[in-house]
This record gives structure tokens, sequence and C-alpha cells, in this order.
């Protein structure tokens, strides 16, 4: 199985690094002029598949907009999941795990296993639990080719309390990081244990070069810019993928406009990095 590192530097090189989020929220349902319930939820979630899974490297569907809904918002995910990938996207499901244990694993199997429903390229997940209680996940990315994005230093204002607490000289999400690179010590291009590190978050004295993926949540329409990647992460902006929804969900229902605003979401990022 081709590491998802190797994957996501392809899609990246063939189809650019912006992210655009698939996140169905009930104001976005009603911009649209659609209605809170399954059958809208899956007009809007397809639309966007259609619009934007051909032309960008990585779409991200936010696992929760679709579970309050029960099995069926859950089934709607299924196929956002399947049919984003047939268009050629990678599916980075922004679920959020973190457990232990048996329960990991559990989560490693439904989300990491090809042979799960809602198999997908990659994950997020929370290492708060401590870095180990992902290792089921670790282990299945490794036998399955996927990735695994960690949650580091997230731009939510209650995230500093933990993210910013010092064991000794270090920093958890300092120690987030450290864990990182020694997963993907030794891949190239890029490794597939990437880090989520937010667009807003200000300066920071931590090393975001992890030799694997940024992904950068806040971008466009929560504020963060070019500029601010840039300043942010320097050289580490390589592999980082900005991720943005309302900006470009709010172009819907149109098609066409959808799709013209994911572009215009990967123009502007094009030269991260570089």
């Amino acid at each position: 199985m081709t590491p998802f590192g190797t994957r996501l530097a392809r899609a990246i090189e063939d189809r650019g690094r912006f992210c655009v989020g698939i996140d169905p929220h009930v104001g976005l349902l009603h911009e649209w002029g659609l209605s809170d319930d399954v059958a809208s939820l899956e007009r809007f979630a397809l639309t966007v598949v259609e619009a934007v899974a051909p032309v960008v490297g990585v779409v991200k569907p936010q696992s929760a907009f679709y579970e309050r809904f029960g099995s069926r918002g859950v089934a709607v995910l299924e196929r956002v999941v399947e049919e984003s990938r047939a268009a050629g996207a990678l599916v980075l499901l922004d679920v959020k795990r973190g457990d232990i244990g048996s329960t990991s694993q559990a989560y490693a199997d439904a989300y990491l296993d090809p042979t799960s429903p809602l198999a997908c390229d990659a994950i997020t997940a929370s290492p708060f639990l401590g870095f180990g209680s992902l290792d089921p996940m670790v282990e299945a990315c490794r036998a399955h080719g996927a990735g695994l994005f960690v949650l580091a230093l997230t731009s939510n204002k209650e995230g500093p309390e933990v993210q910013h607490a010092r064991d000794g000289e270090r920093t958890v999400a300092g120690t987030v990081l450290d864990h990182l690179r020694r997963l993907n010590d030794g891949a190239d291009p890029v490794g597939s244990f990437g880090a989520v590190v937010g667009a807003t978050i200000g300066e920071t004295g931590e090393d975001l070069d992890t030799g694997g993926p940024l992904l950068v949540p806040g971008f466009g329409a929560q504020g963060g810019t070019v500029a601010d990647l840039e300043r942010i992460f320097g050289r580490a902006a390589r592999w980082a993928l900005p991720s943005s929804s309302r900006e470009v969900l709010r172009a819907g229902p149109d098609v066409a406009a959808l799709r013209e605003a994911a572009l215009r979401g990967n123009d502007a990022v094009r030269g991260l990095g570089a």
C-alpha cells in the first residue's frame, strides 16, 4: 500500500494544496434555501462533492454534521467519502477521535481499514490521553497506507490551557510535535503523520517542521491569510494544507460557483513554502 504521505505529495503536485471542508451545518443549509433534514443534508453534501472533489487534492468532511442525523446521516457521509475518492480527491475525515486500548483500535478499524464502509485516506485525532493512546491508529496507518493528523496547536481560545502547558522545558504541543517528528523520520518526500495547527494561532516558538503534513484550519472566512501562513509556518508551509469550508460553501448551491470558489482558494495558496 502506497503511504499516505506519498499520495498526498502527488495530490498537491497534481491538484494543489487547498483543502475544502464539506461541513453542512444548519446555517449553511438555510443559506442554500434548504431545510434541516436528511434530504437537505444529502443534497448539500453531494452537490459540494460534485463541484470540488474533481478539482482539489483533499476534501475534509466534518463527521459531527452528519452524525447528528443518526444512521441516515452517517449513510450520507459514506456516500461523500466514496464519491469524493472516486472523483480523485483524498478524503481527510475530521473526527478528532482519541481513546485507549480496544476503543482506539475500534476507531482505527472504522476509519482506516479499507474493508470499512467509512474507510478514508486520513483522519484527525486527539492525543490528549497521551500520545501512546493513538498507537492502534498509527499502526493502522502503517498497515493500510493511511494518514493521521494529530491536534497540536489549535485556534480555539480554550486550546492554550492544555497545549501551552509545560512539563519542564517542553510544552504539551511541543511534545506532540516531537512524537510526530519521530514517526515521520526517514519518510520521503513527506511523512504520513501530520499536525493540526490553526491558521490564526499567532506567534509560536514551536518548530512546526515535523517531516509530515500540516492541516491548517481557519484559512479564509475564519480570518487566516496567506501572509499569516507564511509567517507562522515558514519553510514548513511546503506541506501545509490550508483548509476552508464557509469561504467555499457559501458560493453554493450553484455547482460552477462552488468549483470556482475552490479553484480561487487553491490559486491563493499555491506558492506556499516555495
